[in-house]
């Protein structure tokens, strides 16, 4: 091929030419795909949202996962890039400080220096003295502290795109500008074609990274991808007279309270950005126009002003200055803040590298992982906070545009844990919603359902109460769990993932997919049984991708010969779906998503039995209906399907039936309830059950661990052939989830003893050290309000997760002595959910 002609095909064809469409090709040409990528750009390379950011980048990041890319991306930026390329980016590693005003923001910030630990981040916890000395013209007053990380920096987002790209081109990827993209479909051999203004490329995979035009550009396939376009504005002053002498750059001042943005020098000017936390500026709602190019608004400085002004009372040298520039361009903001990483929902080998607000700062990292991704089947960080398959039908465009100004004023909050975004709902409320609400219920958002997380009493006001400490929430979950483990407690459940799999082929199709044994046929061979007669087994199970990682965990329920009901976790709907479809092989299968017409409960408790059989004629005995078996009962009237299951750990039930009778049976079950001291209960209290039988959620079964990294294998079958059994079975883990019981923290135990919730229990991702090295780091986190103990699970080396083995966690910067558990904190024999009925003595 010549170096002019015009390729008709391709392995992949990625739009667009900013930093993450340049960077995934930069990274899949170090996976081996360079010769056959081809990325088109209508423009020049960062002409679109790349150009005009202002680059910076920081350690400073709560988020494990981010944080890993965050370190790749600095290690780029600072050396790597330009050594291998030989372009220069433009590095100023100048550090940066985080300040906090507040014991909340402090205590953000202990919480990210914890997980700054167990990624071996270069990061201190600082007082004003620190600050003052590595940067003396902020006006520190009111500031209680700051974190310092020192290896952060800022870059010319032109010169790094510019690099990557050389790189791609030196790896064989062929990158072709002035050449705009005017549609993209699917041709029925499954391949993707890309018509141009140059000639049209048949290709295999397809990657939207689109920036601005994302959104619209995947309505051309049909597909809905949610993100809107924000304008944000940065300023540059004149050059301020008291940095021409300094020797070295001042650190970039991230000030989240009082100017909600950042400061730093550029050159020996002042840059000062803004993200304002009222009236948030939306563009480009319905159609981003294509002769855009190196676009920018005008300032509107009333919208900024409140920040802007603090921005001078805080940096005083700048206060009497001019500003020379203004720069207020466009940024895509999904829904949730997170950027759309990875397939796109329903289709195959469509891609999306896209909806990302922070480009510079999380771009190549999150790239890389994409790369790896789709050239090997999985990426080697936990995706589930980017997979654009989080968002189902209710995203739509208004939707969209309601969450994204959300987002944007939460640019500069602080990231309480279960922050509760509460913009644009309630979505799809199940049945019980409104009658819950009325009962104290305050709810959380999953995949657009409304599930409670606990029930307000006694005078506690209905909302959130944000900490990274206990709360008055916490007595409310105690109250809760206490209730499931004594008496009886019932939840909605219906944000559960419900699919049907039915037909000639289902068996085979689901026992390819699945590690675990398929849930046993029925004694009668025959298919047609009547329905009020069905009863089957029940499986939990894990689907893997082709690298032997976790896809999702589902529980598969045998309702006839040859139908399945499979129940996952709200967010893997539209994973579990394209999963169904992408691995089916000519199998006569039909799948259908009954989530938005079915609903379900959770009964649990030692009296679990004795509400559920006041309601039905059912024998609940475990002679008639066993442990991990399902029937078809009829309960208030309604044909109800009554899974002997529990993830609480309790004797119990989860009751699955179309929305049109779970006021019914809600009803019936309370009122039956009542003489048991029945209580209602939500995910918080669900959580504390789950992990004090040693239950692993989706924070430890993601995509980038194997059964036996995730010390799951008792769910695998060695006797038979399933999608990535050849890369599960690992032998050569390198790590291994543990069970761990934690230590209290010695100063907040005595606060509890006078009465204040001040205790610190970790919130995930904080490190774990044997011997004063670090080992792993906490996955999922809870103090366990039966057991009396704090309780995590963890990722660590292998040689640290023996039973009794002692270590420590880094909780708010502090080390606490942990051990490795061997067995489950709450009845490790499982008796309590296998309990059968007390027989009454004789006469």
């Amino acid at each position: 091929m010549s170096e002019k002609s015009f390729p008709s095909h391709a392995r992949v064809v990625i739009v667009g030419g900013g930093v993450m469409g340049v960077g995934l090709a930069y990274h899949l040409a170090h996976e081996g795909w360079g010769p056959d990528v081809v990325l088109l750009e209508k423009a020049e390379l960062t002409s679109g949202s790349t150009w005009h950011a202002a680059g910076q980048i920081t350690h400073s990041t709560s988020s494990f996962s981010l944080g890993k890319c965050v370190d790749y991306n600095i290690g780029l930026y600072s050396g790597g890039l330009e050594a291998e390329t030989g372009q220069a980016v433009t590095w100023h590693g100048c550090g940066s400080f985080r300040l906090a005003y507040t014991t909340d923001e402090m205590d953000w910030l202990r919480h990210t220096l914890s997980v700054g630990r167990a990624l071996g981040f270069n990061i201190e916890l600082v007082g004003p003295e620190q600050v003052a000395k590595l940067h003396p013209f902020y006006n520190l007053n009111g500031v209680l502290g700051a974190l310092h990380t020192p290896d952060d920096g800022h870059v010319d987002p032109t010169n790094v795109t510019m690099a990557m790209a050389a790189g791609a081109r030196a790896k064989g990827a062929r990158i072709i500008r002035r050449c705009r993209a005017t549609n993209i479909t699917q041709a029925q051999s499954g391949e993707w074609v890309v018509e141009t203004e140059q000639g049209t490329i048949t290709c295999e995979h397809v990657v939207n990274a689109g920036g601005t035009y994302a959104r619209q550009m995947g309505e051309w396939s049909g597909l809905q991808l949610p993100m809107t376009s924000m304008t944000h504005h940065y300023f540059v002053t004149d050059e301020v007279p008291e940095f021409q002498d300094l020797e070295r750059e001042l650190p970039v001042i991230r000030d989240d309270r009082k100017v909600s943005g950042y400061i730093r020098m550029e050159q020996k000017k002042g840059l000062i950005g803004i993200y304002e936390k009222a009236n948030p500026n939306t563009v480009w709602e319905d159609h981003c126009p294509w002769e855009a190019e190196n676009e920018l608004f005008e300032a509107d400085f009333d919208r900024v002003m409140p920040w802007l002004e603090e921005s001078l009372n805080r940096m005083p040298i700048f206060a009497e200055l001019g500003i020379t520039r203004v720069v207020h361009g466009a940024i895509s903001h999904p829904p949730d803040g997170n950027p759309l990483i990875g397939p796109a929902p329903g289709v195959r080998n469509y891609w999306c590298c896209c909806g990302t607000q922070i480009g510079i700062g999380w771009g190549p990292g999150l790239t890389r992982e994409l790369a790896r991704w789709m050239a090997h089947g999985a990426a080697d960080i936990s995706m589930r906070d980017y997979d654009p398959r989080r968002f189902g039908g209710y995203a739509n465009k208004q939707w969209q545009v309601v969450k994204a100004k959300e987002d944007y004023c939460l640019r500069h909050e602080i990231p309480f844990p279960h922050f509760n975004r509460l913009a644009g709902r309630p979505i799809k409320p199940s049945p019980l919603y409104e009658m819950l609400k009325s009962k104290g219920a305050v709810f959380e958002e999953v995949y657009g359902f409304e599930r409670p997380r606990w029930f307000a009493k006694d005078g506690v006001a209905q909302q959130d109460h944000y900490s990274f400490r206990r709360t008055i929430v916490d007595d409310m979950v105690r109250a809760e769990v206490k209730a499931v483990r004594e008496r009886v407690g019932i939840m909605d459940v219906t944000a559960f993932t419900k699919v049907l799999v039915e037909g000639p082929d289902a068996y085979a199709l689901l026992d390819r997919l699945t590690a675990n044994r398929m849930p046993q046929k029925f004694p009668s061979s025959s298919a047609a049984v009547e329905i009020k007669d069905n009863s089957g087994s029940i499986t939990l199970t894990h689907m893997l991708n082709r690298r032997g990682r976790i896809e999702l965990e589902t529980t598969i329920v045998r309702m006839a010969e040859d139908k399945f009901y499979l129940v996952c976790a709200a967010f893997f709907e539209q994973r579990l779906l394209d999963h169904l479809k992408h691995q089916r092989d000519k199998e006569d299968v039909t799948v259908t998503a009954l989530s938005d017409s079915w609903g379900a409960l959770s009964l649990n408790g030692p009296h679990a039995r004795d509400v559920l059989g006041t309601c039905t004629d059912a024998r609940l005995d475990n002679g008639s209906f066993r442990w991990l078996s399902a029937q078809l009962i009829d309960v208030a009237g309604h044909g109800v399907w009554a899974l002997r299951m529990s993830y609480a750990g309790e004797l119990g039930w989860e009751l699955h039936m179309p929305f049109a009778a779970m006021a019914d049976v809600y009803d019936a079950l309370r009122t039956a309830g009542e003489p048991y001291g029945i209580a209602d209960y939500g995910s918080f209290a669900m959580n504390v059950l789950r992990m004090e039988k040693g239950f692993k959620g989706a924070g430890e079964l993601t995509n980038e661990v194997t059964l036996a990294e995730a010390d799951v294998l008792r769910f695998a079958r060695a006797d038979k052939e399933y999608l990535g059994k050849d890369k599960t079975l690992n032998t050569n883990r390198p790590w291994v989830c543990a069970y761990l019981e934690i230590g209290p923290d010695v100063v907040a135990s005595k606060s509890e003893a006078v009465g204040q919730t001040s205790a610190i229990d970790g919130h995930g991702g904080e490190a774990v050290t044997l011997d004063g090295a670090v080992v792993g780091s906490i996955a999922s986190v809870v103090y366990g309000h039966t057991v009396g103990k704090i309780l995590a699970f963890a990722y660590i080396k292998p040689h640290a997760a023996d039973p009794g083995t002692a270590l420590e966690v880094i909780i708010h910067g502090k080390p606490r002595a942990a051990r490795v558990l061997g067995e489950p904190g709450y009845d490790p024999q499982s008796l309590a959910p296998r309990a059968d009925v007390v027989q009454e003595p004789a006469e």
